[in-house]
């Protein structure tokens, strides 16, 4: 009877260890190549839009005297957008309407901006700070009709002063963009919280602006940190510029290059900018769409490569 039991036992503790392989392996072989393809598409997209609003608000700035000391018309400035100042209030505001226009070619936006600076600032000086609202800025991508809608305040801020247009004479220009509060709703519904802490610089040379962009949080020993918060999927992370991204003004402020590591508990996922569709670099890949790689490793080291559009 004795010998019965222990063999049972023994049987018994055999199976058990023998799941237990099963559920580990299992884990360690987890495929995350949907997960981490989307949320770089995600971050991909949202770090494109935070990039483009800065775009417009720069210069919208620059072309209100009352913002820059400097003259200019709105006019036409912005091709899918109304544009409404008033110079009256305290804080000023300029706000940005985007109508849903098609004429940026791979997207479209609705909803609004709203740049507020208080009455004694000027954009031009170094230390400049105005706030900028998302009111349901929403962008729709053309190719596939996916979108993402972004609310919250963001605090951009003139590090080195001076304006653009005097970029050809100061060499370089720096500004910073922070925020604790995105709010960034997916096509899937779900809504999120992301955090963001970049840095613009400015360049000029062969007849084109360059703007060279580095995270600037650090966390946990970490360094470099763009954006960090929950994706998509629940699951925290933390985005690291690990290789500036690089947008210039022939290339239509699209990301010609530089590299993002996305970091989860789970698994680590790097992205390349500015490859053409068979994965070799490119600098200006063009007007149709750009390609980035991306790679991930799981716990087991198991790794996976895709290159998607953006």
């Amino acid at each position: 009877m004795k010998s019965t039991l222990l063999s049972f036992a023994a049987s018994l503790l055999f199976v058990s260890m023998f799941f237990t392989s099963c559920k580990k392996e299992g884990r360690s072989s987890e495929d995350f190549t949907v997960e981490t393809s989307t949320h770089s598409d995600d971050q991909s997209r949202f770090s494109a839009e935070v990039d483009a609003v800065a775009n417009d608000a720069n210069v919208l700035l620059e072309s209100t005297l009352s913002f820059s000391g400097r003259p200019g018309d709105l006019n036409s400035l912005i091709c899918d957008a109304d544009i409404s100042v008033d110079t009256a209030s305290n804080p000023r505001t300029i706000t940005i309407t985007y109508n849903g226009n098609t004429c940026l070619g791979n997207r479209t936006r609705t909803g609004s901006i709203v740049i507020s600076m208080a009455q004694a600032t000027r954009w031009r000086n170094a230390g400049a700070a105005i706030n900028v609202t998302y009111q349901n800025y929403k962008v729709t991508r053309t190719r596939d009709n996916k979108s993402i809608t972004v609310n919250g305040t963001q605090t951009f801020t003139n590090v080195s002063g001076g304006l653009l247009v005097e970029l050809p004479v100061r060499g370089t220009i720096t500004h910073t963009i922070t925020s604790s509060n995105m709010s960034v709703t997916f096509d899937d519904g779900s809504q999120r919280t992301w955090q963001v802490a970049r840095q613009r610089t400015f360049t000029f040379g062969g007849n084109a602006v360059t703007i060279s962009i580095s995270g600037t949080h650090s966390e946990a020993g970490v360094t470099g940190i763009a954006e960090w918060g929950t994706n998509r999927f629940g699951r925290s992370f933390t985005t690291v510029i690990a290789e500036p991204i690089v947008l210039k003004s022939d290339c239509s402020f699209r990301a010609g290059s530089g590299k993002v590591v996305h970091s989860t508990t789970a698994y680590t996922a790097s992205t390349i900018f500015g490859l053409d569709a068979a994965g070799n670099a490119t600098s200006c890949p063009g007007t149709g769409n750009y390609y980035m790689k991306i790679s991930w490793t799981g716990p087991a080291g198991n790794t996976r490569t895709v290159i998607l559009p953006y």
